[in-house]
């Protein structure tokens, strides 16, 4: 029995590494796709008579100011959090993909103009270039996604350029070249997908980038607007009650903690497995 099952790990690649990160992320998703799973109370209705109560069997993260249940919150508000992360991430790739390609297998001059758009970039801190961003096009959930998106795709754009010099170089891109592939043929065949593959590694590593960036513009005020359960959004409606209801924030930000882990493993899993 354990020879087989060692045989089918072995057949899967399954390891430990793998699994401590992939399942995390599944109860992620789960979370976030099928809340209701998990609670069945209204994120949005309160009782006036449950205000502030302290987590209890009843309400196991306690209630807010209005009376409404802060452990169902979490979950209704994780797929706000999570879809605008993966919708910044997203945008990056979009984005700094065909810039990265470009830099690599382009001239000197498109490639130097590039790097030195990133690095001009780069001297921003992320969170400040989202904000500027943010003031420019207005606040919102999906306008937060986009902000720190665009913040992130400098760092895509010199790794990508970095790993498709690095494969353009390699001996099977030249013996592809030497059996009369054209350009074009070996960069699709070859160089990108070769190229691309490290990207997924740092994506999942943006990602927890990304919740963490994402909840901090919510908590300064530019994300959704209440009373949209937003974990960012619950620690500012949260944070005028620090002394005496601790619960409003101390559970979000787990939350917020427990997301940017998750995605850290799964990256480290990636690493692992390439």
């Amino acid at each position: 029995m354990n020879t087989a099952l060692a045989q089918w790990r072995q057949r899967h690649d399954v390891t430990l590494p793998r699994l401590l990160g992939v399942v995390p992320v599944l109860v992620l998703v789960l979370v976030a796709l099928c809340p209701g799973l998990f609670t069945r109370l209204d994120p949005l209705a309160g009782q006036t008579g449950e205000r502030l109560m302290a987590p209890s069997a009843t309400h196991w993260f306690g209630t807010d100011q209005f009376g409404r249940d802060v452990f169902s919150r979490i979950m209704h508000g994780s797929f706000s959090t999570l879809s605008a992360a993966m919708l910044a991430v997203a945008i990056s790739l979009l984005v700094a993909i065909p810039l990265g390609l470009a830099a690599g297998l382009g001239g000197r001059r498109l490639s130097a103009a590039i790097l030195a758009g990133a690095d001009m970039v780069l001297a921003i801190p992320e969170l400040f270039l989202s904000l500027s961003i943010i003031t420019l096009i207005g606040p919102g959930a999906t306008h937060v996604a986009f902000a720190v998106g665009i913040s992130q795709v400098a760092g895509f754009t010199r790794m990508i350029r970095t790993e498709v010099v690095r494969v353009r170089a390699t001996e099977y891109v030249e013996a592809a070249f030497g059996i009369g592939s054209t350009f074009w043929q070996v960069v699709w065949r070859h160089i990108v997908p070769n190229s691309l593959a490290p990207a997924l590694s740092l994506a999942t590593l943006r990602l927890g980038t990304a919740i963490l960036a994402i909840s901090t513009i919510c908590f300064l005020g530019y994300g959704p607007s209440p009373p949209t359960p937003e974990w960012g959004l619950m620690i500012t409606e949260g944070r005028n009650y620090l002394a005496t209801a601790w619960w409003l924030t101390t559970f979000p930000g787990l939350a917020i903690i427990f997301s940017a882990w998750a995605a850290t493993l799964l990256s480290r899993a990636i690493r692992v497995d390439q």
